[in-house]
C-alpha cells in the first residue's frame, strides 16, 4: 500500500520540476526564464517592474501589486527599430481572460471606453520601448501592442491577458502537494483503518 502511494506523489513532485518552455497568456511566453512577446512573427523580451513596491523584481504578466507599474520591450528583431510601435491596456470586461486574442480585439469596436492607458506610436532606433501606467485598482486587463510596418500598409499585433494585484505565484500549488504528500503518508501508515475504527 505504501508503495502505490508513494509513486504517485513522487511522479507529482517531478512533473512540477519540468522545465520546458511554458506559454503563457497570449502572445507572451516564458522562454528560458525571460518573458517573450510574440508580435506576429516579431519577438521581443518583455518584463514589468513595479519600482516603487518591488523594486527590481522582474515580472511577465500578471502584477502583484496596485502601484505604478513599467512595462519594457527589447526587440529582438531588428525590424521593430524601424516601426511605429503602440501600447494599449484595456479592462476585460467581457471575460474573454487567457484566451483573448487579436479577433476578439476587434469583435470589440471602439476601445476607448474600454482603455486605461494609451501610449501612442513611436519609432525606438534604440531597441527599447518603455511603456508606464498607475493602476488605481485591482482586477483582469487585457494588453494590446501594435507594430505598423515601415513601408508597407500592415500592422502587426500581441495580444496578451494579465492581473493586477493578485500575488499568489506557485504558493498554492506548493500547499496542496504538502497536503497530497501528508495524505498518502496517513494512510500508508494505517491512518485510515484507525479512522474507520
Amino acid at each position: 500500500m505504501r508503495r502505490l502511494l508513494i509513486v504517485p506523489i513522487l511522479t507529482g513532485l517531478l512533473a512540477v520540476g519540468q522545465t520546458e518552455p511554458v506559454r503563457a497568456h497570449g502572445s507572451v511566453a516564458l522562454e528560458d526564464d525571460l518573458c517573450v512577446i510574440d508580435i506576429d512573427f516579431l519577438t521581443a523580451h518583455f518584463t514589468i517592474f513595479q519600482p516603487e513596491t518591488r523594486g527590481a523584481d522582474e515580472f511577465c504578466e500578471d502584477i502583484p501589486g496596485v502601484a505604478r507599474s513599467v512595462f519594457i520591450m527589447e526587440y529582438l528583431h531588428d525590424l521593430l527599430r524601424e516601426m511605429e510601435v503602440d501600447f494599449r491596456i484595456i479592462r476585460d470586461e467581457t471575460g474573454i481572460g487567457r484566451f483573448a486574442d487579436w479577433d476578439d480585439i476587434l469583435a470589440m469596436g471602439d476601445l476607448e471606453p474600454l482603455t486605461v492607458y494609451y501610449q501612442e506610436p513611436s519609432v525606438e532606433p534604440s531597441g527599447y520601448y518603455r511603456a508606464g501606467h498607475e493602476f488605481s485598482e485591482r482586477g483582469s486587463y487585457i494588453g494590446i501592442v501594435t507594430a505598423s510596418h515601415p513601408t508597407e500598409a500592415r500592422d502587426y499585433q500581441a495580444v496578451f491577458y494579465f492581473q493586477v494585484g493578485r500575488d499568489w505565484g506557485s504558493f498554492p500549488l506548493f500547499i496542496a502537494l504538502i497536503v497530497l504528500a501528508q495524505l498518502g503518508y496517513w494512510a500508508a501508515n494505517g491512518g485510515w483503518r484507525k479512522f474507520r475504527k
